[in-house]
């Protein structure tokens, strides 16, 4: 890991708060008013307090959830509904899997395995570029048309003859689905304050299982029918459906999904008091159409956050990787039939969307407790997964494994939690683009180690898949710990400097949110906080 950065002062800042005490108020506009314009220009738009509390509610509530009344109409639906169905597109292989998609194919060893292995290889090719996409073009018509393309390559899927047809159309969607994570913490990060983030992430987030339910009720109608029809195998079935889903919600995201400048649903009022609203974030507003920033690119690669969000997601991914790759297999393997699978996941999916709603109203009234949380939930999938791996595949442990198989659920959070943090903790459009990558790099990596060590050889209990899983699940509990006091310490330390400044409160919050519009990285912001 890079060494600790210190809290960087921009110099011109710096100078004035060295400056005598009856010169601070004239040297901090007329230095700040410098380092704008030379980051970025003047500043467009109007300020926080130019709108009352009653135009921020109701264009809150518009936008899709006001911490007062909800009122679910545009923005988190719509996102809510796409991420369930890109996590119901990328893990029905699993499903396939047990209706018939290894037979009618001829898999024979890994070739299974590789599946999902390649779907991660070109989501991680393609999650650079189109960051960089996502960041200076328009980022809902950037969504829509990634989502477009993996629509009909999920389509296609239920053509597949073999095993070079599927793997070349699960590169291909993988390629098309790696914008959607990254694009949705970018639209979180340019509607909602830092407050705000978690809860609204989670929402989203909990389509996972939430559209799960939706998916396999689905699913479930499609394998019955062909059970007892016949006629089209399910699992051909199941691709043609649900890649039509996509390509007729890639077609509505077309018109409704972006960021504040871009949605045509809000007045042109309505824009200027969305982006009004994330002026206190210090982080900037709106995410598209800014100059790259090589700086921004050094900074981000000496930063400890971009080795604390990598190393995290590639850690909890291991598991999530193996359980989205072979949790159907491994269900059918304690004694379920294929329908059964499908209805037994569906507790699973229930108890995931309850704790997603909990949390997100928790982290909303209670700040600063995501990172416990998600150090918490690395304990029960331990649990569990150690548990599964020594218990034997017999009809009396059936119960008990599918009780240990659900209590895995949490592990998610420690991965969504931490993407919410970084719209959160990391400023500078350049910087939280680079940190975003490297962000989900560690994603793609650990979801194939997850695939990969979960071998067809170690059927039906794969203890080794199981037991790797647990390891770094207790590795990601101590990395979660000591990113917290990374947190706490560079807090404490920006504290002392800012208290030595002699600046009041009022001021260090005006010239942090100025900063932040002027597209200053946290680091040089010495009027940033971390949350944790």
């Amino acid at each position: 890991m890079a060494s600790t950065p210190e809290v960087v002062f921009p110099v011109e800042i710096k100078k004035s708060i060295e400056a005598p005490r009856d010169e601070k108020k004239g040297a901090v506009a007329t230095d700040l008013e410098l380092v704008l314009s030379e980051k970025e220009g003047d500043i467009s738009g109007t300020a926080e307090g130019d709108y009352t509390p009653e135009q921020y509610k109701k264009v809150l509530r518009k936008i899709g959830m006001s911490s007062t009344k909800r009122s679910y109409r545009f923005l988190l639906p719509l996102m809510w509904f796409c991420y369930g169905i890109q996590q119901t597109d990328k893990t029905s292989l699993g499903i396939q899997a047990i209706f018939g998609l290894r037979t009618d194919t001829g898999l024979v060893g890994q070739q299974y395995s590789w599946l999902t292995t390649i779907f991660y290889i070109t989501y991680l090719c393609g999650e650079f570029p189109s960051n960089f996409l996502l960041q200076r073009w328009s980022l809902g018509k950037s969504l829509s048309i990634y989502m477009f393309c993996w629509g009909i390559c999920v389509t296609c899927i239920g053509a597949a003859q073999n095993w070079s047809h599927l793997m070349a159309l699960r590169a291909l969607q993988g390629f098309f689905e790696c914008t959607i994570s990254p694009g949705f913490v970018l639209v979180i990060g340019s509607w909602y304050r830092t407050d705000e983030h978690s809860s609204r992430a989670l929402f989203f987030q909990s389509a996972n299982a939430g559209f799960g339910i939706i998916g396999n009720l689905s699913m479930y109608g499609i394998g019955s029918h062909a059970e007892k029809y016949g006629g089209l195998a399910a699992w051909r079935c199941i691709s043609l459906f649900l890649g039509s889903c996509t390509i007729v919600l890639s077609i509505i995201c077309f018109g409704l999904l972006g960021s504040p400048k871009e949605v045509r649903w809000l007045t042109k009022e309505e824009r200027a008091i969305a982006q009004s609203r994330v002026v206190q974030n210090k982080a900037g507003r709106d995410v598209t159409g800014v100059k790259w920033s090589w700086p921004q690119v050094a900074e981000a690669f000496k930063d400890p956050q971009f080795y604390f969000c990598m190393v995290n997601a590639f850690l909890s991914s291991v598991p999530n990787g193996g359980l989205t790759t072979f949790g159907s297999i491994i269900m059918n393997n304690f004694g379920f039939t294929e329908l059964q699978v499908l209805l037994v996941e569906i507790p699973r999916s229930v108890i995931s969307v309850l704790i997603f709603v909990v949390v997100g109203i928790y982290t909303r009234k209670v700040p600063n407790r995501r990172m416990w949380i998600m150090a918490a939930a690395c304990i029960p999938p331990f649990v569990g997964l150690l548990t599964m791996s020594f218990l034997p595949n017999t009809p009396e442990y059936k119960w008990t494994k599918w009780g240990m198989y659900l209590i895995t659920v949490p592990f998610v959070l420690a991965l969504f939690l931490a993407w919410t943090l970084i719209p959160s903790n990391v400023a500078g459009r350049t910087k939280k683009t680079i940190i975003s990558s490297g962000t989900f790099i560690g994603y793609c990596v650990g979801n194939m180690c997850g695939s990969q060590i979960f071998k067809t050889k170690d059927s039906p209990r794969y203890v080794p898949g199981t037991v790797g899983s647990c390891v770094a699940l207790g590795i990601e509990f101590l990395l979660i710990v000591a990113w917290r006091f990374y947190y706490m310490w560079q807090n404490r330390e920006r504290d002392k400097a800012a208290a030595a400044s002699g600046l009041s409160a009022e001021e260090q919050e005006r010239i942090g949110r100025e900063m932040g519009e002027a597209n200053c990285t946290d680091l040089e912001n010495p009027h940033f906080r971390y949350t944790m």
